[in-house]
């Protein structure tokens, strides 16, 4: 059976843990080269030297999504280095667990930076190098919280929310360039980031089993199932599916 991916050129931001990193080694698994784009390079290379150990191409790009720079550097390494950027994910995010009266504004300015702009410059920095290609797929990666609200989450709901109508703009704009923009919306997943959230403490949500008891499939998500999901959305799987949500959440938004 033919790789689903095969020959492509991916960029992942975050892929150094949790959905990202399960996402690149799916991407390159189905043949595609991976730009392993993370904040912190000993983790990022560590996601590159599992693909390598399989027998697959990847490269490392430090980014901090949060800096312009370091975004257009990632697009222009993997442009240097294979030819251009067919799949882009804008996987990287950080949350924000407050109220609005406790936030202030540079920890407004820090999430949407981190969680919306970053996929702002991220696509102005590919649709050129997706185009020239003809046609590429960009997936961002929102939240159940985009459609819903949590209490103490209001900055992170806003954000997710934007995250999701922005999809839906991308797509118009650039569906006559064959570019499809969809938005993979994860309930709670397994990562380790959010297991870490939890030791010792209780979330806005209650305890972890509180967190869990929210998902009618009673349990977490895995990252390996949110990364067949991207692979869904990055393949010609899903070839006349754009400015959509693709919500994988255990049922979180159907109660």
């Amino acid at each position: 059976m033919d790789k689903q991916l095969k020959n492509k050129i991916a960029i992942i931001t975050g892929a150094n843990s949790g959905i990202g990193e399960a996402t690149a080694m799916l991407f390159a698994r189905e043949g595609a080269k991976v730009v392993v784009c993370a904040r912190r390079p000993d983790a990022g290379q560590e996601t590159v030297d599992k693909i390598k150990a399989e027998g697959n191409e990847a490269i490392l790009a430090k980014c901090d999504v949060a800096k312009k720079e370091d975004i257009y550097a990632a697009v222009d390494l993997a442009v240097k280095t294979w030819g251009g950027v067919d799949i882009a994910m804008n996987n990287a995010g950080m949350a924000l667990v407050k109220n609005v009266e406790d936030t202030t504004d540079d920890e407004w300015d820090q999430v949407m930076n981190t969680n919306v702009k970053s996929i702002f410059h991220m696509s102005k920095a590919v649709i050129p190098h997706m185009r020239k290609r003809g046609g590429g797929a960009i997936i961002n990666v929102a939240s159940q919280l985009a459609m819903v609200a949590a209490p103490n989450f209001a900055v992170y709901t806003a954000g997710k929310g934007a995250i999701l109508n922005f999809t839906r703009a991308l797509a118009l704009d650039h569906a006559k360039d064959n570019i499809r923009v969809n938005c993979l919306c994860p309930g709670a997943v397994a990562t380790p980031l959010l297991l870490n959230q939890f030791k010792g403490q209780d979330g806005p949500q209650g305890g972890l089993q509180d967190l869990i008891n929210m998902h009618p499939l009673g349990r977490l998500g895995k990252p390996e199932e949110q990364a067949t999901a991207a692979l869904f959305l990055a393949s010609d799987a899903s070839a006349f599916m754009t400015g959509a949500p693709l919500v994988v959440d255990g049922g979180y938004i159907a109660w």
